[in-house]
């Protein structure tokens, strides 16, 4: 049986860096409800990374993200000067040195991958969605979140891969295969939406109309939230749903902001920002000594 939820997990090091040169090497691993990545980083460069979908034990995911992020590298956990856990799942990466929020992480990610000028965050995760105002350091200095339904998540949309048996990396592109947007399904809940979607499909919508109506569902949803916090031009997305087009193009439409362009992969931003929250911990560590 194919399973149209299940995105593409992969991993990457830098093979023209040699670790053993560098001086400061620390990790953040960012156990997730649906996925989970692990980020090393050399002397505050990025090294390697991992994303996988996260198994029914914590810390089991948070050990095979880990060694999936440090495979083929030489690399070892003792080689590793310290970890910052973080996400969902962060007090159970057992090899963690500190837990760290998410959304702390993720607005320090964002500030590392889009630049200093970024002030807003949206965090489009698994199973809550975050909007983060930070300053040019990274710092969080407001932040709304949604964890209430999985309507406006990555779950929420592979339960719609699955449903429409459309591979869920395809689904952002045909959502814009329409002529005219249609009106938007329930955006309040999973289960009314995919109830509607049904009866959609039952009246002959073709299956690009029926993700249309769904995508613009989830970028109306994220747009309640942002409106709560206000968005600014320096505007990001972070998490696996920022690569979905279909709701990017219609939150960008919606809000009236262009969202600036990924340089890295937007799901290890939580990782990421861990990775760089260890470096700062393992410097004040080591003078502390």
């Amino acid at each position: 049986m194919t399973e149209y939820w299940r995105w593409k997990e992969y991993r990457w090091h830098d093979e023209e860096v040699d670790w053993r040169a560098g001086e400061l090497v620390t990790a953040g691993v960012d156990v997730g409800s649906v996925s989970s990545q692990a980020v090393v980083m050399v002397d505050g460069e990025l090294y390697a990374f991992s994303s996988m979908r996260t198994g029914s034990d914590s810390p089991e995911s948070a050990r095979k993200a880990m060694d999936w992020a440090m495979e083929g590298t030489g690399l070892t956990l003792d080689d590793v000067g310290f970890v910052v856990g973080t996400g969902y799942g962060r007090v159970n990466v057992p090899f963690s040195d500190k837990a760290i929020t998410e959304i702390a992480c993720h607005a320090r990610g964002a500030n590392y991958m889009y630049g200093p000028g970024v002030r807003t965050v949206l965090d489009m995760g698994g199973q809550d969605c975050k909007v983060i105002r930070c300053d040019e350091r990274g710092k969080v200095s407001a932040f709304v979140m949604n964890d209430k339904c999985a309507a406006g998540t990555g779950r929420g949309m592979e339960v719609f891969a699955d449903l429409l048996a459309i591979p869920i990396e395809e689904v952002g592109e045909l959502s814009l295969q329409v002529e005219e947007e249609p009106p938007p399904v329930s955006c309040t809940c999973v289960v009314f939406a995919k109830s509607e979607a049904t009866a959609l499909l039952r009246e002959g919508w073709p299956k690009s109309k029926v993700l249309a109506a769904y995508c613009s569902a989830m970028a109306h949803r994220v747009v309640t939230l942002l409106e709560q916090v206000g968005v600014e031009e320096e505007f990001a997305i972070t998490g696996g749903i920022a690569k979905n087009i279909g709701i990017v193009r219609r939150l960008e439409d919606e809000i009236g902001v262009k969202a600036q362009s990924a340089k890295y992969d937007t799901q290890i931003a939580g990782g990421l920002g861990g990775a760089l929250f260890a470096q700062s911990l393992l410097k004040k560590k080591l003078n502390a000594n």
